[in-house]
């Protein structure tokens, strides 16, 4: 099962978490002070005994200290957090690629928990699952809106079994599917060819295998365009981040040379310069990126460098604005701290914190989530240009741009805002 990551969350890049979300103790790790300074400490025990011996509800000392923890943590800023045992695992599952499940995506809504997509070759798909479909119950309890009981009731150990009962359209009883859970490999990354010789690759998040899966959908593409690629348009709309190392190696990708990303911080860790690589996954053809308010963190960092460099043209709204880096530090007791340890830059050493980057090209319709690359339903199967105006958008300017080849983008003064439609 399919989990999102938390909005605008990167991993990664630190003693605490370099390539993946385990990590070691360190002897040279910064010891906890001895203690706190009297003053801070009496009050923290007044504050303590008084909701022990007052409040409403009888609160244990484990439940207690655990929110105090949170609260310390959560009030930092919207990005750091405390992680128990549960969240720590959801944490480091979504940033692995794969997992034991039956392969859904979901999401909470005020009808229950309604299944996004099935994820190719997955148990689900292979059910009959389809997109819009609420799940009223699994193993016979019900599920009303619990996102996080669903993902939690659907997993299990690869062999396992699981019965669910969904509520389609159009049919006046639920349905009951038994699956049988198996190792699922979540990709992020989708492709199609939207005319001949324009690609189209969607990066929905960011994991350890995006990169690996990047790059085997352009070699997809390419055989399936053998007269060559002349253009590409990379969907970042929605994505919300992700491994940090992810997002640099989707960049690379498209880059010759030169700075992807630089951050600074308070300890050795935490400052660091990230540059690329020779090699261009598709040879120097155009490239467009599509992005939006909902492209956030790495998203940023691979928009930011791809048009620092003026090897992209940026279309769509602006982005999140997440400048900042956390990393995921395991706790010797169980759980982790999700913390705040960086503030990243662009190539061209701005921020974009609170900011966001401001595309090329902006559309002046309304946001909207990118269409699906394939039609569930029975409904008809329309092309995605034209399914999708941003799409539409991304495909027209680069047939513009292919008319010249190896033109270059010029440097404007400001964003030109074109219509979609």
């Amino acid at each position: 099962m399919l989990i999102a990551l938390c909005a605008g969350a990167v991993f990664g890049f630190s003693g605490a978490i370099a390539g993946d979300v385990r990590a070691e103790h360190r002897e040279d790790a910064p010891k906890a002070p001895a203690s706190l300074p009297w003053e801070q400490a009496r009050l923290f025990a007044e504050v303590y005994e008084r909701i022990k011996r007052e409040y409403v509800d009888e609160v244990d000392d484990k439940e207690l200290m655990e929110k105090a923890i949170r609260g310390m943590v959560a009030a930092l800023d919207p990005h750091s957090a405390y992680l128990d045992t549960d969240e720590f695992e959801e944490i480091r599952l979504s940033t692995m690629g794969s997992y034991p499940g039956v392969g859904i995506e979901v999401v909470a809504e005020e009808a229950g928990v309604k299944i996004l997509r099935p994820i190719e070759g997955s148990p689900a798909e292979q059910a009959g699952l389809l997109a819009g479909d609420i799940i009223v119950s699994i193993d016979n309890k019900d599920v009303g809106a619990d996102q996080a009981g669903a993902i939690a009731q659907l997993r299990g150990p690869s062999g396992s079994s699981v019965k669910l009962s969904v509520r389609r359209e159009g049919s006046a009883d639920p349905l009951d599917f038994t699956l049988r859970r198996a190792k699922v490999d979540v990709r992020s990354v989708t492709h199609t060819t939207l005319d001949p010789g324009f690609g189209y690759v969607r990066i929905t998040s960011f994991s350890e295998t995006t990169a690996d899966d990047v790059a085997r959908a352009v070699a997809a593409l390419k055989r399936d365009n053998p007269k060559g690629l002349h253009g590409l348009v990379l969907d970042l709309r929605n994505n919300p981040g992700g491994v940090l190392e992810a997002g640099v190696a989707v960049a690379d990708a498209f880059l010759n040379d030169g700075i992807i990303v630089t951050a600074d911080g308070r300890t050795p860790d935490a400052r660091f310069r990230m540059d690329a690589t020779p090699g261009d996954l598709i040879d120097g053809a155009e490239l467009v990126v599509l992005v939006n308010g909902g492209s956030a963190s790495a998203s940023e960092i691979v928009a930011g460098a791809l048009k620092d460099h003026n090897r992209a043209e940026l279309i769509g709204h602006k982005t999140y604005g997440k400048g900042s880096v956390q990393t995921v530090m395991p706790l010797a007791q169980g759980g982790a701290i999700k913390l705040t340890t960086s503030r990243y830059y662009t190539p061209s050493g701005v921020s974009i914190h609170g900011k966001g980057i401001i595309p090329d090209l902006v559309a002046d319709t309304p946001e909207q989530a990118p269409a699906d690359l394939r039609v569930a339903g029975g409904k008809p199967n329309l092309p995605l240009a034209a399914r999708d105006h941003e799409v539409q958008l991304a495909l027209d300017t680069l047939k513009a741009r292919d008319i010249v080849p190896g033109r270059v983008a010029a440097k404007t003064d400001g964003p030109t805002t074109l219509a979609t439609k």
